[in-house]
């Protein structure tokens, strides 16, 4: 049976500290890296920073409907960050994540059973369960880009 430890700890595996599913994570992919290769442009590709904000927009937006009940994100602006200008601006966004990242992983901890199961926003999202679980997806899918632009990146 699956409930919201088990979801808290597949969220926190993508983002701070899994190996599992993708021998990775957003932790071990970013904190090391310099802020000039998380800007490089890989063709038409997003840039990791780009992708970096993406991910975080969306989980900061759940996270203060968690707190809130007020759903205020939009996919239009889900890309729509500020310039990189040095590696404070780079870490900023990292430690932002990292926070966001956790405190996303004890809200999910902190819902019953019966709370996962109710509807997230509005009927057509359909429950809480499947809006997390769409989450942790939707990190993995941007996470495998970061991965394969990086190694584009380090020339591998």
């Amino acid at each position: 049976m699956e409930n919201s430890k088990q979801l808290a700890q597949r969220f926190r595996e993508v983002m701070l500290d899994g190996k599992w599913i993708a021998n990775t994570n957003y932790k071990d992919q970013l904190s090391q890296m310099e802020w000039r290769l998380a800007t490089q442009k890989v063709g038409s590709l997003n840039t990791i920073a780009a992708l970096t904000f993406h991910i975080n927009y969306y989980i900061k937006g759940i996270l203060d409907f968690f707190e809130t009940g007020h759903l205020e994100i939009r996919d239009k602006f889900s890309f729509d960050h500020g310039s990189f200008n040095s590696q404070e601006d780079w870490g900023k966004l990292l430690d932002e994540l990292w926070r966001n990242a956790e405190k996303f992983a004890l809200g999910v901890e902190g819902f019953s059973n019966e709370q996962l199961e109710t509807v997230f926003v509005k009927e057509e999202y359909g429950s809480y369960r499947r809006n997390i679980e769409g989450v942790i997806e939707h990190c993995y899918y941007h996470l495998g880009q970061v991965s394969l632009i990086r190694k584009f990146l380090n020339g591998e």
